[in-house]
């Protein structure tokens, strides 16, 4: 059924347990404080924190979405890329300065500071929620194309892959996370370009017939630049991806985290600009791949069995068209990839826990023994949570998609809020609380669309851009309405 040999076996197996066991290294590092297991005690490298923050944002998913998203249709899915420079530039100017003058290791203590406990409460728990569910996402969809290449039981693959990234993750802390992270993403580099250049030089006739095919068919555009909310235009996806990195950088503990393990501010914005601007160009080669994977089927179309769906061509061409070893060696790239983003979800979910709810709560003196009982407990509870979640959805068809939608919903809110505290200094609460409940109203009202609608008005990629866009006007126009009020009855 593939063509997978003992070397490939041997190389993936090598390197996946290398990656753990040097996770588990950092074991003795990582105990001695709370502080070391959350945010190294602020001593990584920039570099490292730089890669791990791109390994953070590619999953597996991309690895593989985006050449099959390309194979079907065009650059379109690139420009999401685009925007990135644009969310890195706010994080770089306002977002990790603010963290790092801060100086809390969970991205919700500043809610609290402006909005109260109930909006830190409320973006926490939606973060949990989202990263659970992550986790269970990610070990799934890592599981299919990973069943399709070596035939093993999805199931157990999803228990045997969340229990060795959860050992090594809850020994090793964030110093284990952000350094897997950054050789995994080495090796997924390394992944993508040879996969590229193979395809590039494996044309019958030449590099050249590879872009003239490609070209034939239209598969470098990058979509229509048309004013239609309701399509996948241009300027829908810019403004998705604006919004959506906005809530990675600005918001997302995930990165919020890696901000705190460097020395410095000046550090953080080093390695947040690296790791964030070097997904481009490698988002780049996964869309280049698609296309390549297009023209090299086109010209040899008996390579390629009749009726394979398009997210299914990269892995097959992973298994078939690949030389003995370098097989191994791409899906332990994206073996690595899934990886890293369930270790960033276990090890931050763990740290909100603790900063937010357990440390707030605790009535009782509280020491760093006690810190990092709790670090480890809930490292051990989110990722076994995370398994099952994985599992179950086994069961159930399109509860992906709506999963994404619910969680859209979610940091559509938490956006919103953080960035109303930007536009009004000091925004009322009450506006605050009326201005998060109709953001949330108009995103699931766009969501809802595209379920009851067969052709919607607005595409659900918009459903951020308009909950946010909400939560800012209202919140921002309440607070001056009830500040209005208030002088006037003081005068009065």
């Amino acid at each position: 059924m593939t063509e997978i040999t003992f070397l490939d076996y041997l190389v993936f197996f090598i390197f996946v347990g290398g990656v753990a066991l040097f996770g588990c290294s950092f074991y003795f590092k990582s105990r001695k404080s709370s502080a070391a297991f959350t945010k190294a005690e602020g001593s990584l490298p920039s570099w490292v924190v730089g890669m791990s923050i791109f390994a953070t944002f590619v999953s597996s998913i991309s690895f593989l979405g985006l050449p099959g998203d390309a194979f079907k249709g065009n650059w379109s899915p690139f420009v999401f890329s685009i925007s990135i420079p644009f969310a890195t530039i706010l994080a770089a100017k306002i977002f990790i300065p603010l963290y790092r003058g801060v100086n809390s290791v969970s991205a919700y203590h500043y809610l609290e500071t402006k909005f109260g406990y109930w909006a830190r409460c409320y973006a926490s728990i939606c973060y949990l929620l989202t990263q659970v569910c992550r986790i269970g996402s990610i070990l799934l969809l890592l599981a299919l194309p990973i069943n399709k290449m070596f035939g093993w039981d999805i199931q157990t693959i999803i228990i045997v892959t969340g229990v060795v990234t959860m050992v090594y993750t809850l020994l090793g802390g964030i110093a284990a996370v952000v350094w897997t992270d950054a050789i995994q993403g080495i090796i997924l580099i390394v992944g993508a370009v040879v996969c590229a250049g193979i395809l590039i030089f494996g044309m019958p006739e030449g590099p050249g017939q590879l872009f003239q095919i490609a070209a034939e068919h239209n598969k470098f555009s990058l979509g229509s630049f048309g004013a239609s909310l309701s399509e996948s235009t241009f300027w829908v996806l810019l403004l998705y991806g604006l919004f959506t990195n906005m809530n990675n950088y600005g918001i997302d503990q995930n990165y919020v985290q890696r901000y705190m393990t460097t020395k410095s501010t000046k550090e953080a914005v080093k390695s947040t600009m690296f790791g964030s601007l070097l997904y481009v160009p490698v988002s780049l080669i996964f869309v280049f791949i698609g296309t390549a994977l297009f023209s090299y089927y086109q010209a040899q179309p008996d390579l390629l069995p009749a009726g394979t769906k398009a997210d299914e061509v990269f892995p097959y061409f992973i298994v078939h068209g690949l030389p003995t070893g370098i097989t191994g060696l791409v899906i332990a790239a994206i073996f690595s990839a899934g990886m890293s983003t369930v270790a960033t979800s276990i090890n931050s979910s763990a740290t909100i826990v603790l900063s937010d709810f357990v440390q707030h709560f605790s009535k009782k003196e509280r020491n760093d023994k006690k810190d990092m009982k709790t670090l480890y407990l809930t490292s051990l509870i989110v990722g076994i949570v995370g398994i099952i979640i994985g599992i179950l959805m086994m069961q159930v068809d399109g509860v992906l998609d709506a999963w994404w939608t619910l969680a859209s919903i979610f940091s559509g809110g938490v956006l919103g809020l953080f960035l109303l505290t930007l536009i009004a200094r000091k925004p009322n609460r009450a506006a605050s609380i009326t201005a998060a409940v109709a953001g949330m109203l108009v995103v699931i009202w766009i969501a809802l669309m595209q379920v009851t609608s067969a052709e919607p008005a607005i595409n659900g990629k918009l459903a951020i851009v308009f909950g946010t866009t909400v939560i800012m006007l209202v919140g921002f126009l309440l607070t001056l309405l009830f500040d209005k009020k208030c002088k006037c009855c003081c005068k009065k």
